[in-house]
């Protein structure tokens, strides 16, 4: 990745691009722009290839993050415009290809709803609603730090559940 290596590129689609093209049109609602957000992810990706450091992120991880950042832009980017819908169509629904994480069986909507209400507004404000910290707060009437501490909070809560990468796929995978 690192020598932008084209075929290296093509690795990377051709193992996580279902899951990642998965999370992306499930946060844009429309293909068209998903596909756009996609080619985004991969230049970004392509150009940012030799910042990667598996000592701080794994690769799928790193992969996601910006998929999502790139995915949250667009969608911050149409509501400046004065967009107020994304989606255009009929509402449309990823199948998986990967069995490795099966969302019905992890019951996030079970476990979430163990946690106190404050911290599953702030979770679902952040991931759900794609809002910024500063969004949420405003949403929510509360403190930015306060938004952050019970993001962290919640997020510790669920952790002693899931591993973390479940975590961080099942958030974006599922909506409660």
């Amino acid at each position: 990745m690192k020598k932008r290596d084209k075929e290296f590129i093509s690795l990377l689609l051709n193992r996580y691009g279902d899951s990642l093209y998965g999370i992306v049109l499930r946060m844009m609602k429309d293909e068209s722009l998903a596909k756009d957000v996609m080619q985004d992810s991969f230049v970004k990706i392509w150009k940012k290839g030799d910042t990667y450091d598996p000592r701080k992120a794994k690769l799928f991880t790193w992969l996601l993050r910006i998929c999502r950042n790139t995915a949250l832009d667009k969608i911050r980017s149409l509501k400046s415009r004065g967009a107020h819908e994304i989606q255009t169509g009929d509402s449309y629904v990823y199948d998986s290809r990967s069995t490795s994480y099966k969302p019905e069986l992890m019951d996030l909507k079970h476990h979430l709803s163990t946690l106190e209400l404050k911290y599953v507004e702030v979770i679902e404000a952040l991931f759900y609603k794609g809002m910024t910290q500063k969004e949420a707060s405003e949403s929510l009437n509360l403190p930015i730090g306060t938004v952050k501490t019970r993001l962290k909070i919640g997020l510790r809560e669920l952790r002693i559940v899931f591993s973390e990468t479940q975590l961080i796929i099942y958030l974006f995978l599922t909506l409660l």
